[in-house]
C-alpha cells in the first residue's frame, strides 16, 4: 500500500474526557475492537484519529489530549461540539432519525428539519477538522452514520483527500430509505467517498438498489466483495466487509485462572443448571421483551426445562434520560417481575438479571459459564457478542442463537441456530431443541463458528478494507467469508455486474 498516514474520523474520540471527584477534567483511554485494531497502525505510521471529545473544548481539554496522544503514539485531534449541536445532530438526525430508519423502525423516526440542518452544519465541521489534521497524501477513513456527510463537505471545500467511509449499522432496502426526506441528498453525499463500506452483502445490495431508483445513470461493474460504481458524477467503490473481534484476546482472557474460577462460581451459584445468557445494550432494537417472552413460553410449554434452566440478561446501561429508553427499561423489568412471580420457587428463580455494564473478566466468565447465548436483535449491523461468546467457549459445548437479521447471521449460519426474533414460540422450540442436543453436535458447531472468528477477526477487517481503500483495480482483494449468502437470502445471484437489474 502506498499509505503515508492514516486519519480516522468518527463521532467520539477513543479516548472520553470526564471530571474526577474534585471536578477537574481527565482522561480515559476507550476500549473494544475498533480501538484496538486501529491504534497500532496509527502508531506506526505516526497517524491521527479525529473525533468529538465529550465537550465544547478549550485549552485544558486540548492540554491533556496531547499528553494523551504523546503517550498513545498518534494524535487526538477534537472537534468541539456545542449543547445545541450535540443535541440536535445527535441524540436528533442521529438517534431520531437515521439509527431508526436504519434498523426498519421507521415509525420511531422524528424527521425534524433542523435536525437534519444540524447534521450538515456539524458534519462540516468534521470536515474542516480533516482539512486542518492531514494533508493531501493521507488516507481518510470516516466511520459510521454520524458523519455520511463529511466527504461530500470536503468537496466542497476544494480539499483532495483519498477517502474511505465505513457504515457499522444496516443500509435499509428500498422501501424503508424511501421515507427519509433527505434521501438524495445522503445518496449523493456517500457517492463522494472513494470506498464505501458495509457490514454484509445485504447492505452493499441495498445501497447500490437505491443508487439505481435515483440515479438510472448508475452502473455496478465487477464481482466479488468490492464493485465499481460509475455514474455521471464520477466513480467509487463499494464494498462489504464484515467486522470481526480480537479473537486471540477473548480466548486468552477465557482460559484465564481467575476467569476459570469465576466462571465455576457462576455455575455453582446456578446449581449447575443450564444457563442462557443474553448481554445486550438498552436499546429497542435488541429484541429484548421478546426474548424474555421466548424464555417465558418455554418454560410453559416445555415443563420438563421449569428448574433446570436459568435466563441471564445483562442489560448496559444507554440514554437513561430518553422516556422511550426508560419505558423499555420498565417493560423489560416487568416481564422479568412476571417470569420470576410465576416460575420461581425455593431454590430457583427462572431470570437473572443484572441493569449494570460488566468489567471486561466478568463478562468473559459469564461467556465461558453460559450453556447457551440468546443474541436476538430485531435487526442489527453485525452484532459482536454472538463472536465473543463464541471465542469465549473454550469446551465448544455453547450453542449460540442467533437472530437471522444480525448481520453476523451470514457468517455463522452454519454454526448457530437461526431464529426469528419476533416468532417467540419458535425460538421456544429451539431452546428446548438445544437442551437434548448431544455434545458431539454443540462441539462441531462451535468449531465451526470459532473457524470463522478467528480467521476474520477485527485485523483481518481493518487490513481488508484498506487493502481495498488502496486497490487500483477489482482483483486484489483479500478473501471474504466463504459461507454460502445465496441459500441464505434465497437470491440466487450474490454478485452485481454491470449487467445486473435492480432487483426491484
Amino acid at each position: 500500500m502506498d499509505l503515508t498516514r492514516l486519519v480516522v474520523v468518527s463521532n467520539r474520540l477513543p479516548a472520553a474526557l470526564k471530571k474526577d471527584e474534585q471536578g477537574d477534567w481527565k482522561v480515559v483511554p476507550g476500549a473494544g475492537g475498533l480501538v484496538t485494531a486501529m491504534a497500532p497502525v496509527l502508531r506506526d505510521r505516526g497517524g491521527t484519529w479525529i473525533g468529538w471529545s465529550g465537550t465544547a473544548g478549550g485549552a485544558e481539554v486540548m492540554d491533556l489530549l496531547a499528553s494523551f496522544s504523546k503517550e498513545a503514539g498518534y494524535e487526538l485531534k477534537p472537534v468541539g461540539l456545542t449543547a445545541e449541536e450535540v443535541n440536535d445532530f445527535y441524540f436528533g438526525f442521529s438517534n431520531e432519525v437515521v439509527w431508526p430508519l436504519f434498523h426498519d423502525f421507521q415509525s420511531r423516526c422524528n424527521f425534524k428539519p433542523r435536525y437534519w440542518h444540524r447534521y450538515v452544519d456539524v458534519n462540516r465541521k468534521f470536515a474542516e477538522a480533516v482539512a486542518k489534521w492531514s494533508g493531501e497524501n493521507d488516507y481518510v477513513w470516516i466511520h459510521d452514520y454520524h458523519l455520511m456527510h463529511v466527504g461530500w463537505w470536503l468537496k466542497e471545500m476544494g480539499v483532495t483527500r483519498r477517502t474511505g467511509f465505513y457504515l457499522h449499522i444496516p443500509f435499509p432496502p428500498v422501501d424503508i430509505f424511501l421515507k427519509m426526506p433527505w434521501r438524495t441528498k445522503i445518496l449523493q453525499a456517500l457517492m463522494e467517498y472513494d470506498l464505501v463500506g458495509f457490514q454484509t452483502y445485504r447492505d452493499r445490495r441495498n445501497f447500490i438498489q437505491c443508487l439505481k431508483l435515483f440515479f438510472p445513470d448508475v452502473k455496478a461493474k465487477g464481482r466479488g466483495p468490492v464493485v465499481r460504481i460509475t455514474h455521471d458524477g464520477g466513480t467509487f467503490n463499494a464494498g462489504y466487509f464484515s467486522i470481526g473481534i480480537d479473537y486471540k484476546q477473548f480466548n486468552d482472557m477465557a482460559r484465564r485462572p481467575s476467569v476459570k474460577k469465576l466462571a465455576q462460581t457462576i455455575k455453582e451459584a446456578d446449581d449447575d443448571r443450564m444457563i442462557i445468557l443474553g448481554v445486550d445494550r438498552l436499546d429497542y432494537t435488541k429484541g429484548v421483551p421478546q426474548r424474555l417472552e421466548a424464555v417465558r413460553t418455554a418454560i410453559e410449554n416445555y415443563p420438563e426445562l421449569h428448574g433446570k434452566i436459568i435466563f441471564t440478561q445483562v442489560l448496559v446501561p444507554s440514554r437513561e434520560k430518553v422516556p422511550e429508553y426508560v419505558a423499555l427499561k420498565e417493560e423489560i423489568e416487568r416481564l422479568v417481575g412476571e417470569i420470576n412471580g410465576k416460575f420461581s420457587q425455593p431454590g430457583y428463580t427462572p431470570v437473572q438479571y443484572m441493569y449494570r455494564s460488566l468489567s471486561r473478566e466478568e463478562l468473559v466468565a459469564y461467556y465461558r459459564a453460559a450453556d447457551m447465548a440468546l443474541v436476538t436483535p430485531l435487526r442489527d449491523g453485525m452484532n459482536l457478542v454472538a463472536k465473543e461468546y463464541c471465542a469465549c467457549n473454550i469446551n465448544r459445548k455453547g450453542v449460540l442463537f442467533l437472530s437471522e437479521f444480525a448481520g453476523a447471521a451470514a457468517q455463522l449460519q452454519n454454526g448457530a441456530l437461526l431464529v426469528n426474533p419476533y416468532d417467540v414460540e419458535g425460538v421456544a422450540k429451539a431452546i428446548h431443541h438445544a437442551y437434548y442436543m448431544d455434545d458431539k453436535d454443540k462441539r462441531l458447531r462451535m468449531r465451526k463458528m470459532q473457524d470463522i472468528i478467528r480467521k476474520y477477526d477485527i485485523f483481518w477487517w481493518l487490513d481488508s478494507f484498506l487493502q481495498a481503500g488502496f486497490s487500483r483495480g477489482l482483483g486484489d482483494f483479500p478473501p471474504q467469508e466463504s459461507v454460502d449468502y445465496a441459500a441464505f437470502f434465497e437470491m440466487g445471484e450474490v454478485e452485481e455486474s454491470e449487467d445486473d437489474s435492480s432487483r426491484m
